[in-house]
């Protein structure tokens, strides 16, 4: 129904002086928006744009008043307990990029403007914030998400025929998940999403292929990151689980260093997600997103800006 009015209502929305993409999806958590908001950005630098990130920075510790800017493109100014986990890792990984956070992305965006001189915002996990004009909508949309119901029989935010509002859609997984998507919204551009693990970073991260480790993560569908530990050739001798966006107390910490002790582990590894909210002390596991064909997808990107 909110969706429908503002589509009816389009001078309600409030909009930007410069262009705004919607990053967002259909179902609760998981689809890797993040690191779709992270290509994005990188492409857009490629491209000579200078691209803002408008988060509104969830299951932050600490909330303030106004607009926290995360980073001002030159360095991270705040901690993780300020900005969220998704906000301080693209901070962390975009170091050309800066990073806000409001529930009012419309001001986040006018201080990207005025302040930061950004020709272009990521709105992340935007599709049903609809409040704020969009030039693009971009969704990412994993192929499982059509087998699933609405809230609260599925995790769907909304029916599968909101994605006809939508510009493209992004479909991390195989060309089975991408052409089976493609059919389904044959009228617009699908495009494949591809993530790529890179080998260890962080603290003592000499670990072979074998070496035994364990994994923990508090991430939504965190099996993707365990098949890619096993995919690089460790040992998971234990996988440890938590909420998503959960923040790690002490007595977490020493649970996970007896399981570590108790199974004879090389190390921990975790998400780089995880690792903003844990500090230093384990290894982490990098994932980089690419969206495929690039070139296909770059061409169409620059057109529609």
């Amino acid at each position: 129904m909110r969706r429908s009015w503002y589509e009816r209502h389009p001078q309600s929305r409030r909009s930007l002086e410069r262009p705004v993409i919607s990053v967002g999806n259909l179902s609760v958590g998981g689809s890797g928006k993040t690191p779709v908001v992270a290509a994005l950005a990188r492409l857009l630098i490629e491209m000579g744009q200078r691209p803002a990130i408008l988060s509104r920075g969830y299951a932050r510790r600490r909330t303030h008043d106004g607009v926290v800017v995360v980073s001002d493109g030159t360095r991270v100014l705040e901690p993780v307990e300020h900005s969220g986990d998704e906000p301080q890792m693209l901070a962390r990984a975009l170091p050309r990029v800066p990073v806000l956070v409001c529930a009012d992305r419309y001001l986040a965006g006018r201080l990207a403007e005025k302040q930061f001189d950004c020709t272009v915002m990521l709105l992340d996990d935007g599709f049903q914030h609809l409040v704020l004009g969009r030039n693009i909508d971009v969704l990412v949309m994993p192929a499982s998400d059509l087998d699933e119901a609405v809230l609260p029989s599925g995790r769907l935010r909304e029916p599968l025929d909101a994605a006809s509002s939508a510009d493209c859609v992004l479909v991390p997984g195989s060309d089975d998940d991408v052409t089976r998507v493609a059919a389904t919204f044959d009228r617009m551009p699908v495009f494949r999403v591809t993530n790529h693990y890179g080998p260890l970073q962080g603290h003592d991260t000499s670990a072979q292929s074998g070496t035994r480790v364990v994994a923990v993560a508090g991430i939504a569908r965190p099996e993707r990151f365990f098949s890619a530990l096993r995919g690089q050739g460790y040992d998971l001798v234990r996988e440890v689980r938590f909420p998503d966006h959960h923040w790690y107390s002490a007595g977490d910490l020493d649970r996970i260093r007896a399981i570590a002790k108790e199974t004879g582990a090389d190390r921990v590894v975790t998400t780089e997600k995880d690792a903003v909210r844990v500090g230093a002390g384990w290894a982490v596991l990098p994932m980089t997103a690419v969206i495929e064909p690039t070139a296909r997808f770059s061409s169409w990107l620059r057109e529609r800006l």
